[in-house]
């Protein structure tokens, strides 16, 4: 008796006219074609990002399901390490040999907040005090802080202190000399505000904390204020 699954003419004549049953493929076979099959669709998303993958998650089919969760945990765990690796943490001291390094080549997605102060300027020591704070809260932007004519020969001491925001090696915000940041009175939460604006860091205040102290004076201002009924009255008694 013939084997129907020889591989010869006759048989594959059988096989199209629906006369012998289809060639069974080997189960090693089987389970290669579909580990490529596999490889194949994972190679679909490769250059998607986390937030396109969600995105077109309704045109995948149920079959995908699997390699497109099992992408999305690798890219989750890629951007985990990224994160990870970009933690700062404190205030760091540099020089202007430093900068180049430190700022323009900071590296994708960094944010760095750079300070120029020097000794014995008490704005600059509160400056310093507040950015040590906030690279604490905000570890993943760049706190660096330079002696002002050592990272700029020449810098004048009037434009004390100056604050240059960067991000991916180009100036994003600038905040230069005493008045910009209010003198001496200025808040911890006023200069994590301002530093939100320029995008450095990512705020859980609602609103501007120097709105609140403005809005605090006018109030007081115009309570302090004579009415319109007072004023005539006082005229009349002249």
């Amino acid at each position: 008796m013939q084997d129907p699954n020889e591989d010869t003419e006759w048989n594959d004549i059988l096989r199209k006219k629906g006369i012998l049953p289809p060639k069974e493929v080997p189960k090693e076979d089987e389970e290669e074609e579909l580990a490529l099959q596999q490889q194949s669709i994972v190679k679909t998303y490769e250059d998607m990002t986390l937030e396109e993958l969600d995105d077109n998650e309704d045109e995948f089919g149920e079959e995908d399901e699997a390699a497109i969760e099992m992408y999305r945990q690798k890219r989750l765990a890629e951007w985990k390490a990224t994160q990870m690796k970009n933690v700062f943490g404190e205030i760091v001291e540099i020089s202007g040999q430093d900068y180049v390094k430190e700022v323009n080549k900071a590296g994708e997605g960094i944010w760095v907040v750079l300070h120029l102060y020097k000794q014995g300027i008490p704005l600059c020591s509160l400056i310093n005090q507040h950015m040590n704070t906030l690279a604490r809260k905000f570890p993943q932007t760049k706190f660096l802080k330079s002696i002002s004519t050592t990272c700029i020969p020449n810098y004048p001491d009037r434009n004390l202190p100056t604050i240059f925001v960067y991000f991916e090696g180009e100036m994003k915000a600038q905040f230069i000399g005493p008045l910009v940041f209010g003198g001496m009175n200025l808040k911890l939460e006023e200069l994590e505000w301002r530093l939100s604006e320029s995008g450095a860091v990512k705020t859980d205040l609602e609103e501007n904390p120097k709105k609140q102290i403005e809005d605090k004076l006018m109030s007081s201002i115009r309570c302090s204020l004579p009415t319109r009924k007072d004023s005539d009255s006082e005229d009349e008694d002249y």
